[in-house]
């Protein structure tokens, strides 16, 4: 995913020289297509990504496009204060962009998990959160990016290199994609999770539920129309994320469902609300936290059956 929105990035900014890149000192073997070629677009700022954010806020009030690169927690967590009073309190046009959503950085430990971040930016007002599940929901995610005017964050997760789609869906911020038609059950899932859902979808298949499958790409604004949908049109709504629990996709998709008061069966899956008590690559940290597609699969089933 980092490939192809560096790549995407790269395109749009030799059409437009207001695009900035910012970087927090790391992204080599990704952005140096961009730094080589359009040096005058490009700072990097070092281990420092508070005063990354203040210039940022910065050149968006001289009317540039700046776009803010790191890893997750560095780029959400360790600078939230200024996203929050120099970008979003001000409506400023940057652009945050995380790598390594979930447990991509699996054996550096907890300080890069990253399973918070959706939940922290989600009750900033005035932001856009997207989390592409795929190479092309990230091609199209990133164009979409730099359209959008105001505060927007993008997810960015494993580089799967195989896409969901035969060919490109229609992509808009704030509206699911349905990847997978189906009658019994519906399947919100999104960012890395989307290509696992895919397989859970087809393994629910085998067993006979029919399962639709949803990519939600922006978890705010959240498709809540598209939510109502698939609680008149299926028996269940599971979502699926690599994130906690507790303020993600299914914290909202939850919220969604509560105020709208028609009954229907519902499970998140995601990580639990505890720190994972061991460390490992990032399908040894889903297994330990239930999120390989067997878990997953059985989890769904062991719900329908109740």
């Amino acid at each position: 995913m980092k490939n192809i929105f560096s790549t995407t990035l790269f395109t749009l900014a030799k059409k437009d020289k207001r695009i900035i890149l910012l970087n927090g000192d790391l992204g080599y073997g990704v952005l140096e297509n961009f730094i080589d070629k359009l040096p005058g677009q490009y700072f990097n700022c070092g281990v420092a990504e508070q005063n990354m954010t203040g210039i940022a806020a910065g050149l968006a009030i001289e009317g540039k496009i700046p776009v803010i690169y790191s890893a997750i927690p560095f780029v959400t967590m360790r600078n939230f204060e200024q996203i929050r009073n120099d970008i979003c309190y001000q409506h400023l046009n940057v652009k945050i962009v995380g790598v390594g959503a979930g447990f991509y950085y699996g054996p550096y430990g907890h300080t890069h998990h990253a399973v918070e971040d959706i939940g922290i930016l989600r009750v900033l007002p005035e932001m856009t959160i997207l989390a592409p599940g795929d190479i092309t929901e990230t091609r199209l995610a990133t164009r979409a990016l730099i359209e959008h005017i105001g505060p927007c964050y993008i997810r960015l997760g494993r580089a799967d290199q195989v896409s969901v789609y035969d060919k490109d869906p229609i992509f808009q911020i704030g509206k699911g994609i349905t990847v997978k038609n189906g009658k019994d059950i519906t399947i919100f899932a999104t960012s890395t999770m989307v290509h696992d859902g895919v397989r859970v979808s087809h393994a629910l298949e085998d067993q006979r539920v029919s399962t639709r499958l949803v990519s939600m790409h922006t978890i705010k604004p959240l498709d809540v129309r598209l939510i109502r949908k698939c609680i008149h049109e299926t028996k269940a709504i599971f979502t699926l994320e690599e994130h906690s629990v507790i303020g993600g996709l299914g914290s909202a998709v939850a919220e969604v469902i509560a105020e709208y008061g028609k009954p229907v069966v519902f499970k998140r899956i995601g990580i639990p609300d505890r720190f994972t008590n061991v460390i490992g690559l990032e399908e040894y940290m889903k297994r330990a936290n239930g999120l390989t597609v067997r878990q997953i699969t059985r989890t769904i089933q062991s719900v329908l059956k109740k």
